[in-house]
């Protein structure tokens, strides 16, 4: 499954490395020139980082993850004349969501399905890449694409995630395989998306998979031998076993029911840093599983850890502190978003800061050596709560947030999408702003009183028809006026917004900034853009071709700095977002790394002209409207979360309004049978009854007809 397709560039540099060491054996005593092996990261080179600002070391540049670069050859008086250097095709179709990393003029990014490739970072050139063999059919398992963010590079290896939970470890120079280890158990839907990060050669890795029903943890490998170091639960277990961790003897108390049957949730799927002074690494955990508290908890208790900052030692694993932004979470409003390590002035002392913008909408500023609340305020629309009590810290929430209390379903802001998502913030210790990739999405949460577990399913406890879009087009149009995205520029310490850039729509990219004074993030509608850091000016823009969500870095090779992004339309509102991320013009799965610097000509290939769809034909009506309406409710419960909200695509997955004959005719075979199981879409024998894939099957010809009247 590696694929090599040599550089010059690098074969000379290999060559030289064996003359080298073929002169030491032969002349020990001379002083041949000694060059490092590929990826030769330690934790002197990136807690020094600054000191090679050319070089982009680790996921947010540096273990503080502020995704600032010194690198100051491009600026704002001269990004208008950045150009395309190169670009690479990542394949498949899958959204792309990875940071590069770039070391000693390699860069290694990840493609759809885990895939890792190795480019040479002026040319553009494969040099190696290497296919885990991810089985299509796990994307079930999965609740928001076959995506990853990135890898890890360190003392010559370079190491991932894979979405079926295996971390491994690759030769930095040929991408043969060093060793694997499969950290999650087999028989559960555990998932892994995120990049993995390594402090004192400890890789440390989380995982995915609280809608299905999974119990959290962190954990930390050896990155010479992947031998397990220690592991930590983010939520107790059954309380008549053993505790793993220590401090669940307390976390415990703050739960009901009998949560561990259930899964629990608390997946810490993407958000890690590192302070290497104060020897803390912090992690952010995620939901509940299943999101309603009722089912989860008996309808009480803080639940520890859930939607919570974690600060442990690195070295053992061992609590520190902690800090819930969410307590007693029922709105998948989890806190494993970007964090950001900085130092601030505040009240007129510095203080050591951890930052972070979860999904709940409140911008959070924490002392990092203590957990203690410093503030919070809104950074973007948030109904569930008026404000954050500035004594306890907690939220102060409004009486018709709890849904699964009053039983009346409910509008709400922000929707579990997030006010921001996973996509990287940046922080500009010039300008002394977070830059923020915020959203608005309403949702109505309505409390599912016909719940029950569902172990090869999703467990929300939520009445998911509830959060999409009402049939009634009026509604739908007033539902579509009220989605917004946008760039805020926050203010941590004053806790404002200074100034924003209003995007047409949600699922922007993530964001980077420089010492030129240069803000860059792609869009959903497939710009690649760079602004004025201090005031939000647009300076320069490139068509992607496709929507950008990932975040951009930069680095510099013999005195040139390029700018690099890894685009590719996808995620998780390109999945259920229907008609939503369809409007996006960046819609489009064009899966690549793009690469621009100064003066740069080069062009992308012109766009295929899109295949002509046969007109859609009505079709015979099936069922009553009792049937089709189960079968709505039963396509929410199952299929959104792939084929989109009232099973309108908005990525590359098939619209099901759109089916070809053949595919009409073989429905059940396909739902039930697995019939293309090799393209991910699996069976449903255990989950759909040949009735309620009938049901589904009339909800999907309505849908057809009223595309084919117009309707839609």
């Amino acid at each position: 499954m590696i694929t090599h397709v040599k550089t010059t560039r690098f074969l000379k540099i290999g060559v030289l490395m064996v003359m080298s060491a073929l002169v030491a054996c032969t002349q020990k005593t001379a002083e041949a020139p000694k060059l490092e092996t590929p990826a030769a990261v330690t934790k002197e080179r990136i807690l020094n980082a600054d000191g090679e600002p050319g070089n982009w070391l680790s996921h947010g540049r540096t273990y503080s993850e502020q995704r600032y670069s010194p690198l100051s050859q491009i600026t704002d008086q001269n990004v208008d004349q950045l150009g395309l250097a190169w670009h690479f095709d990542l394949g498949d179709t899958r959204g792309i969501e990875a940071t590069p990393i770039v070391v000693d003029g390699v860069m290694y990014v990840t493609g759809g399905w885990s895939k890792v490739f190795a480019l040479d970072a002026v040319t553009g050139e494969q040099i190696w890449a290497y296919d885990p063999g991810v089985d299509k059919a796990y994307f079930i398992n999965l609740c928001c694409d076959a995506v990853n963010r990135g890898v890890a590079a360190w003392e010559g290896k370079i190491i991932t995630g894979v979405l079926d939970g295996r971390l491994v470890a690759l030769d930095a120079a040929t991408g043969e395989l060093a060793w694997e280890v499969q950290t999650t158990p087999t028989d559960k839907p555990y998932s892994i998306t995120g990049a993995p990060r390594v402090v004192d050669g400890k890789v440390i890795i989380g995982n995915g998979g609280s809608e299905l029903g999974v119990r959290g943890y962190v954990t930390a490998y050896d990155a010479n031998s992947g031998d397990q170091l220690w592991r930590f639960y983010t939520v107790p277990g059954n309380p008549n076993e053993p505790f793993e961790n220590a401090i669940h003897a307390e976390t415990v108390k703050t739960w009901s029911g009998e949560w561990w049957n259930v899964g629990g949730g608390g997946t810490a799927w993407d958000a890690i840093a590192h302070d290497p002074e104060l020897d803390l690494l912090y992690i952010g955990v995620g939901n509940g599983a299943p999101w309603n508290r009722v089912y989860r908890s008996a309808g009480s208790g803080d639940n520890l850890f859930l939607s919570s900052i974690v600060a442990l030692r690195p070295d053992t694993g061992e609590y520190v502190w902690h800090y819930q932004t969410t307590p007693g979470e029922s709105w998948d409003y989890t806190a494993t978003q970007h964090m950001i390590l900085a130092d601030l002035e505040i009240d007129n002392r510095i203080r050591k800061v951890i930052m972070q913008a979860p999904k709940n909408g409140f911008f959070y500023v924490l002392d990092r050596a203590t957990g203690e609340f410093i503030s919070a305020e809104k950074y973007t629309l948030a109904t569930w709560a008026t404000h954050i009590d500035p004594e306890s810290g907690r939220p102060v929430e409004t009486p018709e947030a709890r849904y699964e209390e009053t039983g009346v379903p409910t509008l709400q802001f922000p929707h579990p999408l997030g006010g921001h998502n996973w996509h990287p913030m940046s922080f500009s210790p010039d300008t002394g702003l977070v830059y923020i990739p915020a959203q608005e999405i309403p949702v109505v949460y309505g409390h599912d009183s016909g719940y029950e577990y569902d172990p090869a399913g999703w467990n929300t406890g939520v009445r998911f028809e509830l959060a999409s879009a009402p049939d009634d087009p009026e509604t739908r149009a007033a539902f579509g006026e009220m989605v917004k995205g946008y760039i805020s520029a926050w203010d941590p310490v004053n806790q404002t917004e200074k100034w924003r850039v209003q995007h047409s729509n949600m699922w922007n990219g993530g964001l980077l900034s420089t010492a030129g004074n240069v803000l860059f993030q792609g869009n959903a509608e497939g710009e690649f853009v760079a602004y004025a850091a201090d005031t939000g000016e647009r300076l320069w823009s490139q068509f992607a071709q496709t929507g950008v969500v990932a975040g951009p870095v930069t680095y510099s090779v013999d005195g040139e700095q390029y700018v690099a992004v890894a685009a590719g339309w996808g995620g998780s509102f390109a999945l259920v977002g229907g008609e939503l991320a369809s409007r996006s013009k960046g819609a489009v799965s064009n899966p690549r790394v793009l690469v621009y610097k100064l003066n740069a000509k080069n062009i992308l290939p012109p766009m295929p002209e899109p295949a002509q769809m046969a007109a859609i034909t009505p079709m015979e009506a099936v069922g009553d409207e009792a049937m089709i309406i189960e079968g709505h409710r039963l396509y929410m419960a199952n299929c959104h979360m792939c084929h989109g909200d009232r099973a309108v695509s908005g990525s590359s997955i098939p619209d099901l309004r759109k089916m070809s004959a053949d595919t009409w005719e073989l429905f059940k075979p396909i739902v039930l049978g697995g019939l293309r199981h090799e393209q991910g879409m699996v069976g449903f024998a255990e989950t759909l009854s040949v009735e309620d894939t009938d049901a589904i099957y009339a909800y999907l010809v309505k849908r057809r007809n009223d595309l084919a009247a117009g309707l839609d």
